[in-house]
């Protein structure tokens, strides 16, 4: 199981796109309270739920992790990771932080990455240039992502994505490299 997580607008999710084009690495659904965006499909970039059914999935202890992120409900549905690892796959979560301390510790073996933006200019760029959220919203993203960016040291890797390519290639070879590691034990 690997984790990748980071502050919003990092650029989690077109990493882990890119990851999983050039792997056979595949990438566990996640749930959400939240309006879709733009194309987004139900099912294949997120279970998209009402407030009550997460909430009756949070009670029936459906969650790997969940959190309340940005007024909306985000969690990783237990089943949709158990599925890959049953098969013996290398699961793949784009969780936030929070969603990643909570699982950290509770799934072995497993690695956590936290994506790093080159600076907090490129990171504001990248909120404001989505064009998904009103000013407010980017605003407390930016205060979120300060506090997030201070958690770094509890994980076990960082990558910078100062360039999508290379930050690709760099979690590509550190899944690679703790794959044959676990496999070799």
């Amino acid at each position: 199981l690997v984790v990748v997580s980071g502050p919003s607008g990092v650029g989690k999710t077109t990493v882990v796109e890119r990851l999983l084009e050039a792997s056979d690495y595949e990438r566990a659904v996640t749930a959400t309270t939240r309006e879709p965006r733009g194309a987004e499909v139900d099912g294949v970039d997120y279970e998209f739920l009402t407030r009550e059914q997460f909430e009756a999935r949070v009670e029936e202890g459906g969650f790997l992790e969940h959190a309340r992120v940005h007024g909306n409900r985000y969690g990783t549905p237990k089943a949709n990771v158990e599925r890959i690892l049953g098969r013996g796959g290398v699961c793949i979560l784009n969780v936030d932080v929070q969603g990643a301390a909570m699982i950290r510790g509770t799934v072995s073996p497993a690695m956590d990455v936290f994506l790093l933006p080159p600076d907090d200019a490129a990171l504001e760029a990248r909120l404001r240039g989505r064009g998904t959220d009103d000013a407010k919203t980017v605003e407390g993203r930016l205060e979120t992502a300060r506090d997030e960016l201070a958690r770094q040291g509890e994980y076990d890797v960082t990558v910078l994505n100062d360039d999508l390519d290379r930050a690709v290639a760099e979690l590509a070879a550190i899944i690679e490299g703790r794959r044959r590691v676990t496999e070799g034990a």
